[in-house]
């Protein structure tokens, strides 16, 4: 396996399939990240077609034990969290991936 995908390899990808330069590549995968993660900071879902859906959930307020002191509770808080749910497409594409090359 080649390792984790980063933003400069999606950017090399988009590059090397259309030769629009570079710079404008990666303005436009930054340009999309950065809509993404503003609708997701609004609690905003954000749904993308044969892919899936990243979903704003909250997470209850609850009481938690430290493992070195279980005598001890801790209160955590209530937090936004952010669930992603594959779509159909990306869900059959799981189905043939080689679970042996998985780290």
């Amino acid at each position: 396996m080649a390792g984790n995908l980063t933003k400069r390899d999606i950017v090399l990808e988009i590059y090397e399939k259309t030769n629009f330069p570079q710079k404008e590549v990666r303005e436009t995968v930054q340009l999309t990240l950065d809509a993404i993660a503003k609708a997701l900071a609004e609690g905003r879902n954000v749904e993308l077609r044969n892919f899936g859906v990243f979903e704003v959930q909250v997470r209850k307020s609850r009481i938690g034990r430290n493992p070195n002191k279980p005598e001890t509770d801790v209160v955590i808080p209530t937090r936004a969290v952010i669930k992603f749910k594959a779509g159909k497409e990306l869900k059959a594409d799981m189905k043939s991936l080689d679970l042996n090359n998985i780290q």
